[in-house]
């Protein structure tokens, strides 16, 4: 929901919507504490759930949106709120979670003594791998120069962060098209978080047009400047190839095999790739000069703000029936 809410309300700024931005911003801080409660009292309260969730292939993934979260919150108080000082925090708490949680999913993953099949424990939530690591990336890049952040010590750092996730999506790519092609698919779990499959990549060009723009502030980044551009426009286009295929598939699982388009918590994954595309879009923009491309994240922006309202308003209906259900009835 927060990664959601933050890439929306900074496709909305970017739009020149900013009436509309900054309620967003509003509800993402809002929805962020919230949320860090209630991940922190279960923590707590429910250990071993919390435990076997980490240990699972299909759950453990799920873990990583707290790093991702927690870096798209800081981008939008950079941007929107121009409170670079609590971005940094953010950045310093994003780069602890990542550490912790990128290195205990993959040292779980591999001692585990009894594993899945790979169509049972594979599923786009693995690609929150890449989103994660490039979320630090942005951050980093968009802080660097800010006290107290030295310009080039986070360009390198964001730059090895980048590289680094550039090969996560190059693997894990791999084995989710060998998931799709080899392997028969129960509609019912094609579920909305293989769009993040769109989003990982479309982050990857988010961080790859960023690092390219700030190419000034680093004679390294100057050398390689070719290298990143080439790059990332790899990556937009894997990005823009993902969106036709996963609409079609998405007519598949809910017009031909006729599984009901209803509320569920996973369908935020649907909106962040979304709003991240048309954000990455618009600094590819920015940052190779290409004009003619204007009206592609126009057109997803405005989709992404249509998906984020109505999955907004399937979460409160949800919970509107969920807490009438508990509301004893009158005397």
């Amino acid at each position: 929901m927060v990664m959601a809410t933050g890439i929306v309300s900074t496709t909305a700024d970017l739009l020149g919507m900013r009436s509309v931005a900054w309620p967003l911003f509003g509800i993402n801080v809002l929805a962020y504490i919230i949320l860090v409660g209630l991940t922190a009292m279960r923590l707590m309260r429910f250990r071993e759930r919390a435990a076997a969730d980490l240990r699972s292939h299909s759950r453990a993934p799920g873990f990583l949106t707290a790093v991702a979260g927690t870096c798209i919150l800081g981008t939008e108080f950079v941007l929107l709120a121009r409170w670079p000082e609590v971005a940094v925090g953010l950045w310093a708490l994003g780069i602890v979670l990542w550490l912790g949680l990128i290195y205990a999913f993959f040292t779980l993953m591999t001692i585990l003594p009894e594993k899945p099949r790979l169509d049972e424990g594979m599923s786009g939530a693995w690609m929150l791998i890449v989103v994660s690591t490039q979320s630090v990336a942005v951050l980093g890049i968009l802080l660097a120069g800010e006290p107290p952040v030295p310009a080039p010590a986070a360009l390198g750092f964001a730059l090895g962060l980048f590289l680094l996730g550039c090969m996560f999506y190059i693997l894990l790519f791999s084995l989710i098209l060998y998931r799709f092609l080899f392997f028969p698919f129960d509609p019912e779990r094609l579920a909305p978080p293989y769009w993040i499959n769109m989003g990982a990549v479309a982050i990857t060009t988010l961080a790859g047009s960023l690092l390219v723009s700030r190419a000034e502030a680093w004679p390294f980044l100057r050398e390689v400047l070719p290298f990143l551009a080439g790059l990332t426009l790899l990556f937009w286009a894997t990005a823009t190839w993902w969106i036709p295929l996963l609409l079609v598939l998405g007519a598949w699982r809910h017009v031909r095999r006729r599984i009901p388009l209803r509320y569920e918590a996973q369908f935020w994954s649907m909106v962040f790739p979304l709003g991240m595309y048309a954000v990455a879009t618009f600094r590819l923009i920015e940052a190779l000069r290409w004009p003619a491309l204007r009206p592609v994240p126009v057109t997803v922006g405005g989709l992404a703000l249509i998906a984020w309202a109505a999955t907004s308003v399937g979460f409160v209906r949800r919970w509107a029936g969920w807490a009438a259900t508990r509301v004893p009835p009158a005397a």
